[in-house]
């Protein structure tokens, strides 16, 4: 029996171990569960008052509460205690990993990627995107706002070690139409976690995220671009004007390389792969934050080219700019990059984007958090690697354009 895998804490259970949480309710006896703290929730850095847990027969998608005599339908993960999407395990599971380095720009990027798929590319694929909990509904809405309405970029994300309740956001993906006698929506929920680049840096941030990539489907790598070693001089680029985050992080060796290296010694540890096998999971290279290129790059240039809004992902325009990105990287001294990815990965894929459409003005006080170019947010193929991995999921149909 194929096991399932919990879209928070990414530990796999078998269906009859799924566990409930009650209802809550006052019973007609009168009886009542006062809420209290789940002490695995409170492990994990959550303190909510809850119903207390439930355990079912294995059989049944509810179960009885021996305290009220409620029935109790909340469906909850039995290792984490974490509330499941509704009808989970009966709609397919995705887990998309997302890892780069400090300041490549990874919070903006999940923030306006969400906003774009919800409200645009939900549209073009006749899809509902929605929150798939209250949580994600509440703190992506928090995060949206501050970016759309108050221009303000979020804080970085903080390392697993110093934050130890950080969860991903789970979103439900809903695509297809409902006919006379029956319905063809197919429900794909989708799980995002937002890993700190300081993560990959210690041997105890690794063994924190081999669980979590284990278990991955497809993984976005985001990359500041401008960390790659020749790429300012080869296009001759002002360092005086680039943003002082890349240069600090190209200064100490964080390089995209480095990054890469990491991420790979990661995924060899997982079962079945190993130092001699090439990785199954593929990985999306996305060059992040490419409007800081785009004045030393001719206008006929792919990374300034907006990409196919047809209802399928374009597959020749994504070999296009993988082949464009990677003549690139041989320009920038990069070709290191394409070699690590050649010999370890069976699938894996080039993209630019740029989430912002432009740099954001330099901070004007420590305290203070960096805002938005005057320009407003302007998104710039920041779909692509997500569609992609979607498409070699099979969740959406790919096109030739």
């Amino acid at each position: 029996m194929a096991r399932l895998t919990c879209p928070y804490c990414y530990r796999t259970f078998a269906e009859k171990e799924m566990l409930f949480r009650c209802s809550g309710l006052r019973a007609a006896n009168g009886a009542f569960c006062k809420p209290e703290p789940d002490p695995v929730r409170v492990q994990l850095g959550d303190r909510d008052e809850v119903p207390p847990v439930v355990e079912g027969n294995g059989k049944k998608l509810s179960a009885v509460c021996t305290r009220c005599g409620n029935t109790a339908t909340v469906q909850i993960c039995p290792h984490c205690h974490a509330q499941l999407p509704v009808h989970y395990g009966k709609i397919d599971t995705r887990m998309v990993a997302m890892i780069g380095a400090k300041f490549s720009g990874k919070s903006v990027y999940t923030t306006v990627l969400m906003h774009e798929l919800i409200h645009r590319v939900g549209r073009r694929f006749d899809a509902a995107v929605v929150g798939a909990d209250e949580r994600t509904r509440k703190e992506f809405g928090s995060e949206e706002r501050a970016l759309y309405s108050e221009g303000v970029l979020p804080i970085a994300t903080r390392p697993a070690a110093d934050e130890q309740g950080r969860q991903p956001f789970v979103f439900k993906f809903s695509l297809g139409e409902r006919k006379r006698f029956r319905s063809t929506l197919r429900h794909t929920v989708l799980s995002f976690f937002d890993t700190a680049g300081e993560d990959l840096e210690s041997a105890r941030g690794v063994a924190q995220n081999v669980g979590y990539l284990s278990s991955a489907d497809g993984i976005i790598v985001l990359l500041d671009p401008l960390t790659v070693p020749g790429l300012v001089q080869t296009l001759g680029l002002d360092p005086s004007v680039l943003p002082d985050t890349s240069q600090q992080e190209a200064a100490k060796g964080d390089t995209p390389i480095n990054i890469l290296t990491r991420i790979t010694e990661v995924l060899q540890q997982l079962p079945g792969v190993g130092p001699n096998r090439m990785i199954d999971i593929p990985v999306a290279i996305a060059f992040s934050k490419v409007d800081a290129l785009w004045d030393a790059l001719p206008e006929d240039s792919l990374l300034r080219q907006p990409a196919p809004d047809g209802p399928f992902f374009p597959e020749s325009d994504s070999l296009a700019m993988h082949d464009y990105v990677q003549a690139l990287l041989l320009q920038w001294e990069g070709g290191q990059i394409d070699q690590l990815l050649h010999k370890h990965y069976r699938t894996y894929r080039y993209f630019g984007l740029s989430a912002l459409g432009a740099v954001p003005p330099a901070k004007q006080s420590r305290q203070a958090r960096q805002r938005v170019a005057k320009s407003g947010i302007q998104p710039h193929r920041v779909e692509d690697p997500f569609l992609w991995l979607l498409s070699r999921l099979k969740v959406i149909e790919t096109g030739r354009d």
